[in-house]
């Protein structure tokens, strides 16, 4: 027969353990308006794919980029475009993605890099965004999404602003210069003054 006292220990760790679980239940519940407010405010125009290096470092070498630029990186993903411009030409950056993850592992490499002071990258519409400081800027987006911003790209950039996009060309606006590098396209352009022949849009 069980001593009765060991009844009453049971019954007493029993209840000091079942609040514990309760608590548990409860507060699994808080971690979700967390993992909510890491949504992009709307989807993605893009999936992120990650430029390769080699073509980044091509990009930024067709730019001719210097300490003096701002490079801008529309669909900055990981940020690398203007860390690697940081790093290489010591130029200020700005990385734009509608992200919230891709912002924050974007300013987690820049500060692993050294270069989180030079660099800074904003989680905002890139279609909404001011690009009129850019003196660079490069793109990895679509074919429909570069002939999108050409508008913007002709109201907001300087004449002499330099565009760099991995992949995809302009439609008509044709590049003046294009490389493939490992296979990969890589188009360049300048803005043109207003009344150029020819420029798009201005």
């Amino acid at each position: 027969m069980r001593n009765p006292s060991s009844r009453a220990l049971t019954a007493a760790a029993l209840s000091l353990l079942l609040p514990t679980v309760v608590s548990a239940q409860v507060a699994a519940p808080l971690s979700l308006p967390a993992q909510a407010a890491e949504a992009p405010a709307r989807t993605p125009d893009v999936v992120y794919v990650p430029t390769p290096q080699t073509v980044v470092d091509a990009m930024l070498k067709m730019a001719k980029v210097t300490a003096s630029d701002t490079v801008y990186d529309l669909g900055c993903g990981d940020g690398r475009i203007v860390i690697t411009a940081a790093k290489q030409s010591g130029a200020h950056g700005v990385g734009i993605d509608i992200d919230p993850a891709r912002i924050r592992e974007a300013r987690a490499n820049a500060a692993a890099a050294g270069v989180g002071d030079k660099v800074t990258f904003l989680e905002q519409d890139l279609f909404q965004t001011d690009i009129s400081r850019a003196t660079v800027l490069t793109l990895y987006l679509l074919p429909s999404l570069n002939r999108r911003l050409i508008p913007k790209i002709m109201k907001e950039l300087k004449p002499g602003t330099r565009i760099v996009s991995h992949a995809f060309d302009m439609g008509d606006w044709a590049p003046e210069q294009h490389l493939e590098v490992d296979g990969r396209h890589v188009y360049f352009w300048t803005v043109p003054a207003s009344g150029t022949p020819g420029a798009p849009g201005r």
